[in-house]
């Protein structure tokens, strides 16, 4: 079985991550690969220069580095570094830095997958029946314990691994890029908002 990716546990690394541009420019260089500055300007957004600048903070941390040169080698080209970017929830041992970023760099990962989502629900319409068909998007409620969720995301990971973008240079003919999103949390306690007043006299 697939053995988890390290933690991510650097309180810096998980703000310099924590940014829409650089998430995006790591999908691209995740799924199409090696790109300069210049090819991963567009896709994140923003100028060359500024695209130089983020993937500079991203090498720092270690998520991103050189790739081999390309022609006359004048460009820089860029490529991803596979670290893996699990994190784990915040703990009450956490120091408020630790915390702080946790939260910062999660709810950045999981507001870009939601507008990544978005956009492939406002698309779906325009593919064939066959995509529609193999595409999916469900929650399903579970109850089990602390060791059957992890090893249902063991599992999980595992069963993905083989299919990874940055692993199938050569995919079978027909093979499209497609994204894996999946979550194992407690469910959350609703609140009780109480019933509402009903003072129809009220002006």
């Amino acid at each position: 079985m697939t053995e988890p990716k390290p933690l991510l546990s650097d309180p810096k690394a998980m703000r310099a991550l924590a940014h829409p541009a650089r998430l995006e420019m790591l999908n691209r260089l995740q799924i199409e690969g090696p790109a300069t500055a210049t090819e991963i300007a567009e896709v994140a957004g923003v100028t060359p220069s500024a695209a130089s600048y983020h993937l500079r903070m991203l090498a720092k941390y270690g998520f991103v580095e050189d790739a081999p040169p390309r022609g006359d080698g004048r460009e820089r080209v860029w490529r991803w570094i596979d670290r893996g970017l699990r994190v784990n929830a915040a703990a009450p041992e956490d120091p408020p830095e630790l915390r702080a970023a946790k939260e910062l760099l999660i709810d950045a990962v999981y507001d870009d997958a939601h507008k990544e989502l978005r956009r492939a629900m406002a698309q779906v319409e325009r593919e064939s029946a066959e995509w529609r068909d193999a595409s999916t998007w469900q929650r399903i409620y579970l109850r089990l314990t602390a060791e059957e969720m992890r090893e249902i995301g063991r599992q999980m990971v595992s069963l993905l691994e083989p299919y990874r973008a940055a692993k199938r240079e050569e995919a079978p003919e027909g093979a499209r890029s497609a994204v894996g999103l999946f979550t194992l949390y407690l469910h959350p306690e609703r609140r009780v908002p109480g019933l509402p007043t009903e003072d129809h006299d009220a002006v």
